[in-house]
């Protein structure tokens, strides 16, 4: 029996469920899954393939691999096993994630609702303690929002939260409040000295799920990690209380798997599942077709920018899974006809903080979104020296704009990134293709207290207004031009607004 918090890892972080999701979905969904050795050591063999699994030797020939990944996507909602013909289905949630729905909210929104008990965590060989009633990453997030607390660490997380937050009351929450407060008044010092005999575990494996648990917590990009600690990105401060303010009951019926599964994996834009599965059974030779296809495609748009269907993409597609065009572009027209630019969303918000690790593949991805997504003429320039990254232009209304992107944390604008906007940038574009210069822009992934002093220094040196904008905030915004899109005179005056564009700004 497992007495601590418990998350299924064979990877400690979530960025590859869509590719793990698109090959199970291709080789086993709508399949008979217990006792069938050959599906198990087929999905293994493909996962390794595909790089998602590293590969072993397998010479027991069991499929076990394969099994800790089906563990995994279960755990998460997305898959369930139809008691009436031990079939696997994706949940709704799971075919949100294959049809193009942004997986980081979908996934957000699943972690958000996981909880002891579950199907998972009573299944025979995870069996977490009975004594654990709570949805682990609320709590965590109650946590964070409370100003005594502010922040987390892994250690805390795998000393502490993990072994001894049992439920949600005000007294369990009070509990580990004033435990944690005493740890960090005196210095940090264990609170139980023998993991092993109390919990039956070591600190080392306490540790790794810690770890586990902060990475799931840190792709729903709420939470910022840094210096050994976790916080709440303030741009998300109303999220999390709103998050918190309303507080759904827990999925009964733990014990009774495909009605857990179907209730927990019901995804941001249903309100339950109602699905009929007993109509589409029939495994077709097209089902096959398009699961293939939606597989390359997720693979592709998780790499780059989607946003809409070309002959380009089918070609590539085409290529890579050996089906004729006009079979592909069908599929590929009526499950993306607006591509999927929300699947890059996940990858794109990493970009902004890898610094010069991906610097030229975060510029190269922000062109692609101001011209695909906000449709201005858009060129990456950031490699011709004293440039700035990105320079944009509005056909329509005859203004420019100039972006540099930062792929930082904290990012503030030292004096010779000062100058260069200054005397470098804003005077060569600044009738760019006889296009007024209307704004400079820096993109980040969050900035330092001196920032906005630093934009509007510049503005008021260069007569150029300016703005800096968070890849959170700039993911919203992106999220609200796909349902209703900025006019660009609109567009034009947020992105001047000489200080941080807030979530208010994007009204």
């Amino acid at each position: 029996m497992i007495n601590y918090w418990w998350v299924s890892r064979p990877k400690r972080k979530l960025n590859s469920i869509p590719e793990v999701l698109a090959k199970f979905s291709e080789i086993s969904i709508n399949e008979t899954w217990e006792g069938q050795r050959n599906t198990h050591l087929s999905l293994e063999d493909a996962l390794e393939k595909a790089g998602l699994k590293r590969e072993g030797d397998r010479r027991d020939q069991t499929g076990g691999g394969a099994r800790t990944y089906k563990a995994w996507v279960a755990s998460l909602g997305l898959i369930f096993t139809q008691e009436s013909t031990n079939k696997i289905f994706l949940t709704l949630a799971g075919e949100a994630i294959l049809n193009g729905d942004s997986p980081v909210e979908v996934l957000k929104n699943q972690i958000l609702k996981y909880q002891f008990p579950s199907p998972f965590s009573l299944s025979r060989n995870v069996s977490v303690h009975d004594r654990f009633k709570i949805r682990p990453f609320r709590f965590l997030l109650r946590l964070l929002n409370d100003n005594r607390i502010s922040f987390l660490s892994e250690k805390e997380i795998a000393e502490i939260i993990i072994l001894q937050a049992e439920n949600e009351t005000d007294k369990c929450y009070e509990c580990i409040v004033n435990k944690l407060l005493h740890y960090r008044s005196y210095e940090n010092e264990l609170m139980v000295s023998d993991f092993e005999a109390n919990y039956g575990t070591t600190e080392k494996n306490l540790k790794d799920v810690a770890n586990t648990i902060v990475n799931w917590l840190e792709y729903t990009q709420i939470v910022e990690r840094g210096c050994g600690e976790i916080r709440i990105f303030e741009e998300k401060r109303k999220e999390v209380e709103k998050i918190l303010s309303v507080v759904p009951p827990f999925i009964d019926r733990p014990y009774q798997q495909e009605y857990f599964q179907r209730k927990f994996g019901v995804d941001p834009r249903h309100k339950k599942d109602s699905r009929d599965l007993n109509k589409s059974i029939t495994v077709t030779a097209n089902m096959i077709l398009e699961s293939s296809i939606r597989k390359a495609f997720i693979n592709i748009a998780l790499a780059r920018p989607i946003t809409k269907i070309n002959q380009d993409l089918i070609n590539e597609i085409v290529e890579s899974v050996g089906i004729q065009y006009s079979v592909v572009e069908d599929c590929l027209f009526k499950i993306y006809p607006h591509g999927a630019i929300r699947i890059f969303m996940n990858e794109y918000f990493e970009m902004a903080f890898k610094g010069r690790d991906e610097a030229t593949a975060f510029e190269k991805a922000t062109s692609e979104i101001f011209r695909n997504v906000f449709l201005f003429q858009s060129e990456h320039i950031g490699q011709k020296g004293l440039t700035p990254d990105v320079v944009v232009i509005s056909d329509e209304f005859g203004f420019s704009g100039i972006i540099d992107n930062k792929a930082y944390s904290k990012y503030s604008i030292n004096n010779d990134h000062k100058n260069r906007m200054i005397h470098n940038y804003i005077p060569k574009y600044k009738n760019f293709k006889k296009c007024d210069l209307a704004f400079f822009m820096y993109i980040a992934g969050g900035f330092s207290n001196s920032f906005e002093i630093s934009i509007k220094n510049i503005s008021r040196e260069s007569k150029v207004n300016g703005s800096g904008i968070s890849v959170v905030n700039l993911i919203k915004m992106i999220e609200k031009q796909i349902e209703k899109p900025y006019c660009h005179l609109s567009l034009r005056s947020i992105f001047s607004l000489n200080r941080l564009i807030t979530p208010e700004d994007m009204m």
